[in-house]
């Protein structure tokens, strides 16, 4: 049973740092893509960054101070958020897929997901 599980989420200050993991487990992860997702109340899911073999990509709106990473010895991803924004505030949503993709539906499997909350 593939189960990912997200861990590092609180309540910064603008301007802050946090580290968002994903622990990944029942696959083999190497292989595949990993991606970060959030939804904010009232909006719909979107694509923040993801990683695979083949490179990283992000968003527009996080590029320049969001980094992701992974460990495959771990099965973990990382997200490295710095100069966080309140609109930054969402909950994130860690993500496996065969390919390196933006859309949420190329996603097969999902964890919980972890709450951000950024105050101004």
């Amino acid at each position: 049973q593939v189960q990912l599980v997200e861990s590092g989420g609180g309540v910064v200050q603008a301007g802050g740092s946090l580290r968002l993991s994903c622990a990944a487990s029942g696959r083999t992860f190497s292989g595949y893509a990993m991606g970060w997702f959030r939804q904010a109340p009232g909006k719909e899911r979107e694509f923040v960054a993801a990683i695979s073999w083949s490179g990283t990509r992000y968003a527009d709106s996080v590029k320049g101070r969001f980094t992701i990473s992974r460990d495959n010895a771990k099965n973990t991803v990382y997200l490295q958020m710095n100069s966080l924004k309140p609109e930054d505030t969402a909950v994130y949503y860690c993500a496996t897929s065969r390919a390196l993709v933006y859309a949420a539906v190329e996603y097969d499997y999902w964890g919980q997901g972890t709450q951000v909350t950024v105050s101004s």
